[in-house]
């Protein structure tokens, strides 16, 4: 008869109250950083918004950096470049950011701390860099152009993140998302896999 395999243990109250914390931190500091820039924001008003002491801030990230850090730590969850249609990239790609973009305001917030701040910034293009380059490595006509195609594709959907999201521009925030995909797709699609130009 084979072993059955045993439920994993439930996580004890202190692990929940842990994340919980931690979740609560997290999502002070982005608020906090998004609207004051890390100059301004402070531990102590990060600590005040997530309603809990600022000894805690500095237990769970060590100091204003660390805590920066974390908030930038951002998985973009592209889809694997092997299981891309390259004839489809471009509409797939625009689809997923804007669903990244709807499902929670993480990239909202790191968006406008990296046009607020050199190291959000700096953070915002390594992530980029890292995320999607295999991608416009894997479809794009010669290797050595992925670089700048993948910029050009960061240009298209971090300018729609910046006017529907961020500076809320009403004719791009009412534009139905199919519509969004139906005009971004191809211009991103024609970035990644068109003859240079």
């Amino acid at each position: 008869m084979p072993d059955k395999e045993l439920p994993a243990p439930a996580p004890s109250p202190a692990a929940r109250r842990s994340d919980t914390t931690r979740t609560a931190i997290l999502t002070a500091a982005r608020e906090r950083f998004a609207a004051d820039g890390y100059e301004r924001a402070t531990i102590r008003s990060i600590a005040k918004d997530a309603r809990i002491d600022p000894s805690m801030v500095m237990r769970y990230y060590g100091s204003k950096e660390g805590l920066f850090a974390a908030v930038l730590d951002v998985d973009l969850r592209l889809p694997g470049p092997d299981g891309l249609d390259p004839h489809e990239v471009g509409r797939v790609l625009v689809g997923h950011f804007l669903d990244l973009w709807e499902e929670n305001e993480v990239l909202t917030a790191l968006l406008r701390v990296g046009v607020t701040n050199p190291d959000g910034a700096a953070r915002m293009q390594g992530i980029f860099r890292d995320q999607l380059m295999p991608v416009a490595l894997r479809v794009c006509p010669d290797p050595e152009q992925a670089p700048a195609r993948a910029a050009l594709t960061a240009s298209q959907v971090l300018g729609m993140a910046m006017a529907r999201y961020v500076l809320r521009f009403p004719p791009a925030v009412a534009l139905p998302r199919e519509e969004v995909v139906a005009w971004l797709g191809p211009t991103v699609q024609r970035y990644l896999t068109a003859p240079h130009p």
